[in-house]
């Protein structure tokens, strides 16, 4: 690995070019990020997942910069155009741009305008002028009139000269540096609605006639408008001042004013608008777009880690009822370790006799199947099959829970739900997912794309594969947090366990089908293709409950179980009475268990796990309920405060259900009393919370709400940009409690469709 890649890593994540140095090495060996933060403590420093996750993906950046590098220099050697200095200036390039500005003059490019007026010998006339000696003009010019070449005239020559110049000035580095700064700086997003096409791009309102600086437009407004631009409702630009832009070129290369200066002015003002300005407003956009992309998807992949890691029920019985009203609602029984016992449809919301008769059919399963909990998916008749639920008079040790059920119908019409359940339809797939999530809200999470589960902003318009790069890491990452139990864990699940992949999944769950459940850690050696150092990288995150050695249901590593058996020899213990008495722990002395390899960090995880060996990091479970009576958007009023859940967080806000179909929208100037630059800061996915409704528009479907504990009245409510996500908001603005609730305000500000904020 390149040194200088090691330096240059570390001074910009300020960290020792030791622990970069360390952390490229286990890399280099094939190493995960979640094994090397756990497991590589000494050796890294105690990197977290985030520092190895940049130093990985910022090493593979430099390589492709190397990659490019070398192909440059092979091109400029084939060409005879490599000399010393240029090779020097080349491998000097920190950037892919800086290092594009370079080879643009060598560059192999179509036959221009340039390319011609040097085929009519013209160069040696621009050249001159661009030295701006004192010279005439028109004599000089005159020389190179030439039938033979096509140069019937002086102005002929001068023309041709100023496009080789003209190309000359939109190749120099310097000069598009310059122009680069200019746009980053000052650039301007100007956005215009496409004539004729005002109605039809109605949820583009705002942007009809729309500027704002490209260096502070959010992300989730350069994805709108981008897309407005892409469905050919909107004319995007990104423009500068242009004379400001041609003075900067000017005070590169005019250097005489007289009359060759002006031939040279001429040439400059040709090069900007024929050359650089589409040039840069292309790199320019293509920048903003990269930066809008990377902040969407932080935004998506934090979303999908909190709900990943939502608290889970445990192993309990679950009855699961995927509702609807006309084709009736699919109920399936689920056992302890989510296996489908029974399933059936079930129609609870028609006249009462039927209502009794079903509620009949459900507590007879609940009592032949030891139902634990009840799972009710949020969509359709959620509020009205709950409620039917809670009225047929269950006992109360069953909890009733409304399970979020985004992408459960994704699932079960996957091939994953098809080799699940090859003899069910659809809906019955669907409502066993609504209540495995219920018991374990990751395992069953990993079955389905995450674009699909409904926490994303613009994910159908981000770079895909960076979506997808950022998501696989933050799913392997909880994964691999919580552990799995390798006797149980779905062939999905089994796929994220740090160094074991799609093909090593399916050979576990062959192999424990054909042999059995895994007694033991060192067990799962003897699957096929499990090799020594994928051990090494996956044992430290599989579990097996009830195995005679208690280690193997810890995150202690096997690597460490000798240390283990030291600790517990020294105090004249078994491991076992390690595990369950305190007091043996407190006498550990942890210094004297260091070695060259294995440092405190490692030993004081040891000593924390033995505390609760297989603990669970999830927070636990606690039980929610809607406000009852409030059903349906017409159910609520202004002022009203409710229980809810966050269920999306986007950068100008977060979503809550309050159990009326519709989520609402807490802006980010809602959250909370004090001023809030991160929505992340105070909220987090599957949050319970509770809001004040502040202003309903039941024909859009659209809820304002606030979580501020002081409001203040006659203020104006803030946009909704789950609705309005390509709404301008350069200011926080704060709405309005008004003094007498009522159904019946005005509209909220909201103007764009659902569908563009989750890019559907």
């Amino acid at each position: 690995m390149e040194e200088k890649h090691i330096l240059k890593i570390a001074g910009e994540l300020n960290i020792t070019a030791t622990q970069v140095g360390a952390v490229a090495l286990l890399l280099a060996e094939n190493a995960t990020v979640p094994f090397i933060a756990r497991y590589r403590k000494e050796v890294t420093g105690s990197l977290d997942e985030v520092a190895i996750t940049n130093i990985r993906d910022r090493l593979e950046q430099l390589a492709e910069l190397d990659k490019r590098c070398e192909a440059i220099l092979e091109s400029l050697e084939k060409q005879g155009n490599l000399t010393a200095e240029l090779k020097s200036k080349v491998m000097a390039a920190e950037t892919m741009t800086v290092l594009e500005d370079i080879y643009l003059p060598f560059r192999p490019k179509r036959r221009t305008r340039a390319t011609m007026a040097k085929e009519k010998g013209l160069e040696p006339l621009a050249k001159m002028l661009l030295e701006q000696g004192n010279i005439d003009v028109v004599k000089e010019a005159g020389k190179f009139v030439n039938a033979d070449k096509k140069v019937d005239s002086v102005e002929t020559a001068l023309a041709g000269a100023r496009d080789i110049i003209a190309e000359w000035v939109s190749e120099d580095s310097q000069a598009r540096a310059n122009i680069r700064s200019l746009y980053q700086k000052k650039g301007q997003y100007t956005c215009k609605v496409i004539p004729g096409k005002e109605e039809e791009a109605i949820k583009y309102k705002d942007y009809y006639d729309w500027a704002e600086l490209v260096a502070s437009a959010p992300s989730h407004r350069v994805l709108a408008m981008r897309r407005g631009a892409k469905g050919k409702f909107l004319l995007l630009r990104v423009t500068v001042d242009e004379d400001r832009a041609i003075s900067i070129l000017d005070s590169l290369f005019v250097k005489s004013e007289n009359a060759v200066g002006e031939q040279v002015k001429l040439a400059i003002s040709d090069s900007y608008k024929r050359l650089i300005m589409l040039s840069m407003e292309t790199e320019i956009r293509l920048e903003s777009k990269k930066k809008a992309d990377e902040e969407a998807i932080k935004v998506f992949a934090e979303n999908m880690r909190q709900l990943l890691l939502g608290p889970p029920l445990g192993e309990k019985s679950i009855l699961a009822i995927d509702p609807a009203f006309r084709t009736g609602c699919k109920v399936v029984c689920l056992d302890r370790q989510g296996k489908l016992l029974h399933n059936d449809v079930i129609f609870p919301l028609g006249s009462e006799s039927t209502t009794k008769r079903e509620g009949s059919k459900v507590m007879a399963w609940c009592r032949e199947y030891n139902i634990e909990a009840i799972a009710i998916g949020n969509g359709t008749a959620s509020r009205e099959t709950e409620a039917f639920v809670r009225g047929i008079g269950l006992p109360k040790e069953i909890h009733i829970v409304m399970v979020n059920e985004s992408g459960a119908s994704v699932y079960s019409a996957s091939q994953v739900a098809r080799e699940e359940f090859p003899d069910y339809d659809i809906t019955v797939r669907g409502a066993v997912s609504i209540g495995r999530r219920l018991m374990d809200p990751l395992a069953e999470l990993v079955k389905i794309d995450p674009k699909s589960i409904g926490v994303g902003q613009y994910q159908h318009d981000v770079d895909q594969a960076l979506l997808k790069r950022s998501l696989d890491d933050t799913v392997s990452s909880c994964v691999n947090a919580v552990g799995v139990e390798v006797n149980t864990a779905s062939k999905q699940l089994l796929t994220y366990v740090s160094g074991v992949g799609p093909k090593l999944a399916e050979s576990i769950v062959l192999h424990r089908n054909e042999n059995g459940p895994f007694a033991s850690r060192a067990n799962v050696k003897k699957v096929s293709g499990l090799g020594a150092k994928t051990f090494e990288q996956c044992a430290g995150f599989l579990r097996i409950r009830n195995a005679k050695n208690q280690l193997d249901a810890s995150a202690v590593h096997p690597e460490s179980y000798s240390i283990v058996k030291s600790m517990a020899k020294d105090l004249d213990c078994s491991v076992a009475d390690l595990i369950s008495n305190s007091a043996l722990r407190e006498k550990i002395k942890l210094e004297n268990y260091v070695t060259d390899t294995v440092g405190l960090p490692t030993l004081m995880d040891i000593k924390a796990e033995l505390s609760k060996p297989g603990r669970d990091p999830r927070k636990q479970f606690e039980l929610f309920s809607f406000a009852e009576g409030i059903n349906a958007i017409g159910d609520l009023e202004v002022g009203m405060e409710l229980p809810g859940i966050v269920t999306n967080i986007t950068a100008f806000g977060a979503f809550i259900d309050v159990g009326v179909h519709q989520d609402g929208l807490v802006h980010i100037s809602q959250l909370s009393d004090h001023f809030v630059k991160d929505p992340t800061d105070v909220v987090k996915v599957h949050q319970k919370v509770k809001v004040r409704v502040l202003e309903i528009d039941i024909a859009r479907k659209r809820i304002s709400m606030s979580m501020k504990k002081e409001h203040k009245q006659n203020e104006k409510p803030a946009h909704n940009e789950k609705h309005q996500s390509t709404k301008p908001d350069q200011k926080q603005t704060t709405p309005a409690n008004p003094a007498k609730p009522t159904k019946n305000n005005k509209p909220l500000g909201n103007t764009l469709a659902e569908k563009l904020t989750f890019g559907s």
